[in-house]
């Protein structure tokens, strides 16, 4: 079984040295130790890791910068962003990039080890970052409806979806539930769950996170739009 190949950059060289070695001692996990310096994308380029654990305050070059340059030319290596003072602007930035997961560093290596594992197996962490606390899901919507205000437009898509899946996915990212959504629209909750599969195939998403997650990076839904949890009048 072909191992996953782990970088580590980060600025504080006593945290980066004790991740590398706690990750070396998984069998499945081949891991670099990448310093900060001046070549650093070359390091990259060179080993071509599969994961990169990348400080968001690396020093020479600010990790976010470096994290869009990977994903413009290394576009196979995931990267994971990591923080010890996590928020709202931090998320919102990491999403553009790309990246796949946003950790603090005070995760332990346990929980990294299994983020890596999921990770390779095709999961998107970062999209539960964003759904799990809806508050955050609607700051980087007004956010990206203040970009495309400003004429400040990102890449362009077409929505593939119907103006029905489009409300249902606003009422996704707004966090409630399929049971939730059907009493809002007095429909069956069946209805919706076909709804929700249309969506995920439609967009590829692996499940109604990444497929809210889409639609924050491409605009396909508005602040404007995003739909509160209100129940119909008795």
């Amino acid at each position: 079984m072909d191992k996953i190949v782990v970088m580590m950059v980060d600025k504080q060289p006593l945290f980066r040295v004790g991740v590398c070695h706690a990750l070396s001692q998984q069998p499945d996990f081949d891991v670099v130790d990448g310093a900060p310096d001046q070549n650093v994308m070359a390091v990259i380029e060179a080993n071509s890791p599969d994961m990169l654990l990348l400080d968001i305050d690396y020093p020479s070059l600010r990790g976010l910068e470096l994290a869009r340059r990977v994903a413009l030319y290394c576009p196979t290596t995931k990267v994971i962003m990591l923080t010890s003072n996590p928020d709202d602007r931090q998320l919102f930035e990491i999403i553009k990039t790309g990246a796949v997961a946003y950790l603090d560093k005070s995760i332990t290596g346990e929980e990294l080890t299994k983020t890596i594992r999921r990770i390779s197996s095709g999961k998107y962490p970062i999209n539960d970052s964003v759904l799990a606390r809806p508050k955050i899901a609607e700051h980087v919507l007004r956010q990206f409806q203040s970009i495309y205000s400003n004429g400040k437009t990102m890449e362009s898509v077409a929505v593939p979806l119907t103006s029905r899946e489009t409300q249902i996915l606003n009422y996704i990212a707004a966090g409630n539930s399929n049971k939730q959504i059907a009493n809002i629209l007095q429909i069956s909750e069946q209805t919706i769950k076909n709804h929700v599969s249309n969506i995920l195939r439609k967009l590829n998403a692996n499940d109604r996170a990444h497929a809210v997650v889409l639609a924050i990076r491409y605009g396909w839904i508005s602040a404007e739009e995003l739909q509160p949890l209100t129940y119909p009048q008795n």
